[in-house]
């Protein structure tokens, strides 16, 4: 059978990237694949016959002395270690096909002219906006922004966008204008993987060849979430908190709409979050960071999940998740987000950032009569399991390995 070598900075399910980089592998693997991993150190990786490749752990949240900053700066922007390490495990383990997904700020796109080199077909999911816009999530100052399209990335250290920071701005600005030097990306990845049809228009908008795209939609196990169809009474957000996110948003509009809501996640915005839900009189409890067979429950015992970004999401799992669970979902019409919303079928959409809008819908689901509700989950459940399966996600990979001339 084939071997796929698979990238990603993070070894463990940190987010979404990661959830979709590791059922990825788990899926060739039961296939009866070779599956080489290739990934950053981190004490919360989870364990890998193949972390004696891993490159030295990179995380800018660190409080590192000046000598190691220093030290690091170089790695972001173009890590030799990287190149050493992932030419010995190509060396031990020759690939067929190499699967990418985040790769930037840790592992950085200095692999890519190895892998060119090797002549090995390289697919890169785009989880982000990254090879468009450096900052990788079209923000400045908690807004959507496009101010880079054209390729003017000095805007990047002009609105210090890298964490309101001057110095980080500076170096991701160099890692963006090396690569672009190098052509990294354009040269040395056979196809770009997008999870979202807006994706793959928006980087179109910004100057990529549309045939360099292929449309793979985001999966989920539905084997693995029992789902619930009775309505409950509160509303639940889940997810990071932090602005781009808009609970903000949400906290006002259950406000106006006198609805219960329960928020559950962590992030850097959870004091002030709590501090507007006492200022409005919003009922709205915050349970903290949740997972696995917790968080289902919560979501199963919700009346609907909302989601009310206010910047360009790709495909979040978060709504297969809830589909999954038998939720309907309230989410902002931003993004790719519009792309997994039936309008009445599995759930509604708002203008993203109108408190007004998404009090009128929480107003509204919470007057649904609980038969309305268990069959809009219903409806949702049953769009999971027949468009968003491992199956077809499976059969969709395949097809393009195949294309770039891969035996599978």
């Amino acid at each position: 059978m084939p071997t796929l070598l698979s990238v990603n900075n993070y070894y463990y399910p940190r987010g979404g990237a990661e959830v979709v980089f590791l059922e990825h592998n788990a899926i060739f693997a039961d296939a009866g694949w070779r599956v080489a991993c290739f990934c950053m150190e981190h004490p919360d990786n989870l364990p890998s016959e193949w972390s004696r490749y891993f490159i030295d752990e990179i995380e800018f949240g660190n409080s590192y002395s000046i000598l190691e900053k220093l030290r690091r700066v170089p790695k972001v922007v173009y890590s030799f270690e990287a190149r050493r390490k992932i030419s010995e495990l190509l060396d031990q383990v020759p690939a067929d096909i190499c699967h990418l997904h985040n790769i930037y700020h840790h592992i950085s796109p200095s692999i890519l002219g190895i892998l060119r080199e090797r002549e090995i077909p390289t697919v890169l999911t785009l989880h982000d906006l990254k090879i468009a816009c450096p900052e990788y999530h079209m923000l400045s100052g908690g807004k959507v922004c496009e101010r880079c399209k054209g390729g003017n990335t000095l805007n990047l250290l002009l609105n210090r966008c890298i964490k309101h920071s001057l110095a980080l701005s500076g170096v991701v600005l160099l890692e963006n204008l090396v690569h672009r030097m190098l052509n990294s990306y354009r040269d040395g990845v056979s196809r770009f993987v997008v999870p979202s049809r807006f994706y793959l228009e928006k980087f179109v908008e910004w100057g990529w060849e549309e045939e360099r795209f292929v449309h793979v939609p985001n999966f989920i196990d539905s084997h693995c979430f029992i789902p619930r169809f009775d309505a409950g009474e509160e509303f639940v957000y889940f997810g990071r908190l932090s602005g781009e996110k808009g609970v903000s948003t949400l906290i006002r509009a259950a406000a106006a709409a006198g609805v219960g809501i329960r928020i559950i996640g962590g992030g850097p915005d959870e004091d002030s979050l709590r501090e507007l839900a006492a200022e409005t009189g919003a009922r709205a409890t915050f349970t903290g960071y949740l997972r696995g067979e917790p968080l289902h429950e919560a979501i199963r015992a919700s009346r609907a999940v909302v989601l009310p970004s206010e910047w360009y999401e790709n495909a979040p799992l978060s709504i297969l998740e809830s589909y999954a669970l038998g939720k309907p979902v309230i989410a902002a019409s931003i993004g790719g987000i519009p792309e997994l919303i039936r309008e009445g079928e599995t759930g509604a959409v708002f203008s993203s950032g109108s408190v007004e809008q998404l009090a009128h819908l929480l107003g509204l689901f919470r007057h649904y009569s609980n038969s309305t509700l268990a069959g809009m989950g219903k409806a949702a459940r049953a769009w999971v399991e027949e468009e968003f399966s491992r199956e077809r996600y499976h059969k969709n990979m395949l097809s393009l390995y195949r294309s770039l001339g891969v035996s599978c």
